[in-house]
């Protein structure tokens, strides 16, 4: 395995590393930002200076791991390695986009069917699926769309 990371040198400051083995000796910190503080004490060129297949290893995460850290160090500063890598896009695309939303709403302000009392969240999305808004809605959905307005008509219990 070639040493992809030599390309990354972490030198560390009087102050980082301080502020690093403080992190990491409290413990207070999550569990990545305390793995990546690691990462970044031993690689520290005016330090242990370990190769990174040693600290994988030794920290028990993989070896792209380590790199990555480095790189982020090198390239964004301090802070950008103790932090993980934020995401381009968002994991999941939003079933309710801003029209839906409006949709929805104006729907739980409408008179509800015969037989019924008031709208559950689930007959919402019900009918949201069956006017083709939606191909499919969780009643959890429905329940924080309606949370994020205030109307008079949605702010009763819905549900």
């Amino acid at each position: 395995m070639a040493e992809q990371s030599t390309k990354y040198i972490v030198t560390l400051t009087t102050e980082e590393q301080q502020n690093l083995r403080e992190m990491v000796s409290k413990g207070k910190a999550a569990a990545y930002k305390i793995k990546h503080a690691n990462i970044l004490l031993a690689s520290d060129e005016n330090g242990p200076n370990q190769p990174a297949h040693e600290i994988a290893k030794a920290y028990h995460c993989h070896f792209q791991t380590v790199y990555n850290v480095r790189q982020r160090f090198v390239e964004q500063g301090f802070h950008a390695a103790l932090e993980r890598k934020k995401a381009k896009t968002p994991r999941r695309s939003p079933v309710l986009d801003g029209r839906g939303e409006a949709r929805l709403i104006a729907l739980a302000c409408e008179q509800t069917p015969d037989g019924v009392d008031h709208w559950s969240l689930r007959m919402l999305g019900e009918k949201m699926v069956d006017l083709g808004i939606v191909a499919s809605i969780s009643h959890e959905t429905v329940r924080k769309t309606l949370k994020k307005t205030s109307s008079a008509r949605t702010s009763k219990s819905v549900g």
